[in-house]
């Protein structure tokens, strides 16, 4: 979502602000806007469109100053248009840049009128802005108005805020909204992303939900969220500057796909020796929980959940245990039942996703055993406020779809599979097998990916379409819903995805000559099933896209497209690996439509409002 960079030091902060901007890009944004501390002066840009837009204007209009905020917005309230851009001003004293929402703006905004205010803007932040100014005129102080503000905001929010009266000092609030201080040599830094500020540290502070900070060039100060002032750890980062570059690809989405042989291998590094999953690898109390683990309830959201769905039916088939999986947006408003000794677990590639973060908030008050996370980032919320954690170790994903995040999250769900299967009747034999295929599927992404050539060809099909269907069985479903996902995503063409079962129950009315068909089709049980179902498509004059098991006949009664798989691949495998093809093909089309791959239109990469 939307992108804060601050700094207070003893140089020009502009070029540090103006980075830190451009390496949050991938998060997907509609304008950006910076202010600049001078003195007791605040000189303020913003401009519609890309960080470059704003250079331009900075090129044109320089500003320099040794204190400063700068913020790219997904727009929630109000239109994108220079007006709403952050960061927003009361009477050029107070600047305020904010992620999240408040949800009582509009009855704040009222009151604020009657009080003389006006606004430029149709946010909620600006409603900060004016509040935060109102309560320093009664205190003359700027942290006093800044915690009475927050006393008064509902919602979610991470703020960062400056004043002209009180230069060379930022105010940063976290409720909900991720925000970050790093800690340099005679400079201070703010953030909602370690990566905005890799390029000048990697020392981290994070602050913990209600948490106020107080940042000035030589000294930092933090109150928790009942106003006492309290030490946060110094954790140094494990990335590096140059982790988010695009190197030779055309695009980090490419760049990312080619990467999940790396990123799945580094994901399974540590974990399985000896033909045995290692259960240290959960967290330190992970033996105890596993052990106690009668059921499982997977939360998340969007490719995440999907991940989930896979993990479902692996649980259920080799761990015979029940497990559900749910949208975040969903668990949240609702009153579940807990079943006894029933482990709780969220994914999310940030581990900031808003929905997905308070779902965990809410089960900790809800009778699970625990709390497990299966994450990206080792710095995010989501980590630090669950007991066990299973990072994916994905490195940086900078491309707003998703693609070896959500490999790895199968293999760090699949790692969970077996932990939990080896309590429940998996015997060693069994499990050394599993862990063997597991160590097998780096090798065998990396022989999907010689496909890339076929599937750039094959996407040709594709680019005069506007709309698509996909079918999966059993397993498989989920991909062909994540395969759907992929292609609505980048290249605007309306996707959905059906258990192939469930043709004939309605969406075979859709299906004619102008309605491509893709399926997956590993050599598995549900595979004459499926054949059954392709023929029907075929009946009715569809076209056929099937990505097939190198064993699978056909035979000449069914028209297809058939692509096959470079390499044969077991049934424990085949979630991940016909993974890949799916990725490409939505990867091709949107190249050859012209989309913005990288930053689809609507859409962000860290959803950190609901």
């Amino acid at each position: 979502m939307c992108g804060i960079v601050g700094a207070v030091a003893e140089r020009d902060v502009v070029p540090i602000l103006m980075e830190g901007l451009r390496r949050l890009e991938y998060r997907g944004y509609d304008s950006a806007g910076i202010a600049i501390g001078n003195g007791d002066v605040i000189n303020r840009l913003r401009r519609v469109g890309k960080v470059q837009e704003l250079q331009n204007a900075l090129d044109k209009e320089p500003l320099q100053g040794f204190s400063g905020i700068s913020h790219t917005r997904w727009a929630t309230h109000g239109a994108p248009n220079e007006n709403n851009a952050h960061p927003h001003m009361s009477r050029e004293d107070i600047a305020v840049v904010h992620n999240g929402i408040i949800e009582n703006f509009e009855e704040l905004r009222d009151d604020l009128l009657k009080l003389g205010y006006e606004f430029e803007s149709e946010t909620d932040t600006e409603v900060i802005a004016h509040r935060i100014k109102h309560h320093l005129n009664e205190t003359g102080e700027l942290l006093s108005a800044v915690k009475k503000t927050i006393d008064e905001l509902e919602g979610a929010y991470a703020l960062a805020v400056m004043s002209a009266s009180e230069p060379g000092k930022l105010i940063l609030a976290r409720a909900g909204g991720p925000v970050v201080i790093g800690i340099g040599e005679g400079a201070n830094y703010v953030a909602s992303d370690v990566a905005a500020l890799l390029p000048v540290t990697r020392n981290f502070m994070f602050l913990d939900e209600g948490d106020i900070a107080v940042v000035q060039r030589t000294a930092i100060t933090i109150y928790d969220a009942e106003g006492n002032e309290v030490e946060r750890p110094v954790k140094e980062s494990e990335l590096t500057a140059d982790a988010a570059e695009r190197g030779d690809f055309n695009h980090y989405m490419q760049k990312e796909i080619h990467e999940q042989a790396e990123a799945v291998a580094r994901t399974l590094e540590d974990r399985i020796a000896n033909g045995k999953v290692l259960d240290a690898a959960f967290g330190p109390a992970a033996i105890k929980v596993l052990d106690q683990t009668r059921g499982v309830h997977i939360v998340a959201c969007g490719t995440s959940y999907h991940a989930g769905l896979v993990a479902r039916y692996w649980i259920e088939d080799l761990c015979k245990l029940p497990c559900t999986v749910e949208i975040a947006s969903e668990y949240r408003y609702r009153s579940p039942v807990v079943p006894e000794n029933t482990l709780f677990v969220t994914i999310s590639q940030s581990g900031e996703t808003a929905d997905t973060l308070a779902a965990l908030r809410a089960a900790k008050d809800a009778g699970y055993v625990s709390t497990l996370a299966i994450c990206n980032v080792p710095e995010s919320s989501m980590v630090r406020e669950s007991e066990l954690v299973m990072m994916t170790n994905a490195g940086p994903e900078i491309g707003v779809a998703s693609t070896k995040a959500f490999t790895t999250q199968l293999a760090a769900l699949a790692l969970l599979t077996i932990s939990l299967a080896r309590r429940n009747g998996l015997s060693a034999e069994q499990e050394r097998v599993l862990v063997e295929q597991l160590a097998e599927v780096p090798g065998l992404i990396t022989q999907v990916l010689t496909l890339d050539s076929a599937i750039e060809t094959l996407a040709t099909h594709f680019v005069d379409k506007q709309h698509a269907l996909f079918l999966g069985r059993g397993v498989q479903n989920p991909i062909a819903m994540e395969g759907a996902l992929k292609l609505k995503e980048i290249s605007y063409i309306h996707a959905e995805a059906y258990a192939a079962g469930e043709l004939k129950h309605g969406p075979l009315a859709l299906v004619d000559e102008d309605m491509p068909v893709i399926a997956v089709a590993p050599d598995d049980d549900l595979l004459e099933k499926l054949k059954g179902n392709l023929h029907e498509v075929d009946a009715r004059g569809g076209e056929l896209y099937v990505f097939a098991d190198p064993r699978v006949q056909f035979g000449d009664r069914i028209g297809l497209h058939d692509m096959r798989m470079p390499t044969l691949v077991e049934d424990f495998q085949a979630p991940i690996i016909y993974t890949i093809p799916l990725q490409l093909l939505a990867y091709h089309v949107a190249v050859l439509k012209g989309t913005d791959v990288d930053q689809p239109r609507n859409l962000a990469k860290s959803v950190t409002v609901e």
